[in-house]
């Protein structure tokens, strides 16, 4: 039976993964953060199936002795302060999980179970102005916030101790994945979530920020796949999972709605861009500058054509699917809360 250690297992991707590996017959061990109220978060179902270690991506005495108790033949690193926005407000918090923490990780696999294999989560965030349309492996590196900075570096350290040290470790460049399991802080899921609350008169309508934004979206669940499938070969190497496709804002927003039973139409643009449900003439949705980025991305579309050859990887879930799961969950999610509110 081989062993896994995921950091961030309680995450969305996390639990996926966790989900994957244990059907895999693995046994699998989760690092925790000691908190004064445990929350297991999206692995609740499963807990009582996951070893739990404390642990903190920032205290490497901490990393090695997760390593030592788990003994594991394969770590996936998905810890991080992964919410854009906030790296602005903490880039120091950042930098020390996203960046030094990848190398407190190594350093942990190198000196406990130098033959463990190693999965580092980068992201098509480092890609920032983008230099090249579709981004590939390739493709010039120009990160736009902190925590695509923090990230590059955690991919370099990476890329770094397989070259030094001859691990293997390999990094995922992973595009947009979203999943009825993300955070409500994440756009895509405040979409959803206001979607649903709007739809059942909870809320009036929906603020975001840059409505042309394009980004390469992807089901969370397939690209976990993605990540296992890396760690299988021969040979470490690094990966672009996208879905070869790009959306903007906007149309997530748009097929968000009529998931839910509502047609948007926009009108304006730029700060003064709305959006009406066409049946009721009524304002949906509205432009806020505050949700502006300092220093936007405006477009993300990766190629996954070395992932799809080498790992014979293909992505099952498409974009309109992805976004009518998220709606139809917050729907459910939503009504469950008003039918506690009126008992």
């Amino acid at each position: 039976m081989k062993s896994a250690l995921i950091t961030g297992i309680n995450g969305q991707d996390g639990s996926y993964l966790a989900e994957l590996l244990l059907e895999k017959g693995y046994e699998v061990y989760g690092l925790m953060r000691r908190k004064s109220v445990v929350s297991y978060g999206n692995v609740e179902h499963i807990k009582d199936r996951i070893h739990f270690i404390y642990a903190d991506m920032t205290d490497v005495v901490s990393l090695i002795n997760a390593m030592e108790v788990s003994q594991a033949d394969e770590v996936y690193n998905l810890a991080a302060q992964s919410f854009v926005a906030t790296s602005w407000e903490q880039p120091l918090a950042t930098a020390q999980i996203d960046a030094l923490g990848v190398t407190n990780m190594l350093e942990a696999i190198r000196r406990v179970k130098p033959e463990a294999r190693f999965y580092q989560a980068s992201t098509s965030e480092m890609f920032g102005l983008v230099q090249e349309v579709p981004q590939k492996e390739t493709t010039p590196f120009y990160p736009r916030s902190p925590y695509g900075v923090a990230k590059l570096y955690g991919h370099w350290i990476t890329k770094n101790y397989r070259e030094s040290y001859k691990l293997f470790t390999c990094s995922g460049i992973l595009f947009n994945h979203e999943s009825e399991r993300r955070g409500l802080e994440f756009v895509t899921r405040k979409i959803t979530n206001a979607v649903a609350r709007i739809k059942l008169g909870l809320q009036d309508h929906l603020e975001l920020g840059n409505m042309d934004a394009k980004r390469d979206w992807g089901h969370s669940q397939d690209y976990v796949r993605a990540m296992w499938l890396m760690l299988q070969q021969d040979t470490p190497d690094d990966y672009v999972v996208a879905s070869n496709e790009t959306h903007p804002v906007r149309e997530f927003v748009e097929k968000a709605f009529k998931a839910a039973g509502i047609d948007v139409e926009f009108s304006g643009s730029g700060l003064d861009e709305i959006g009406k449900d066409k049946a009721t003439g009524k304002v949906v949705v509205k432009v806020n500058p505050k949700f502006f980025r300092p220093a936007e991305v405006e477009l993300l579309y990766g190629n996954p054509a070395k992932a799809e050859k080498v790992l014979g990887w293909k992505r099952e879930i498409s974009f309109e699917e992805l976004v009518t799961r998220m709606v139809k969950n917050d729907l459910a999610i939503v009504e469950r809360e008003i039918k506690a509110e009126n008992l």
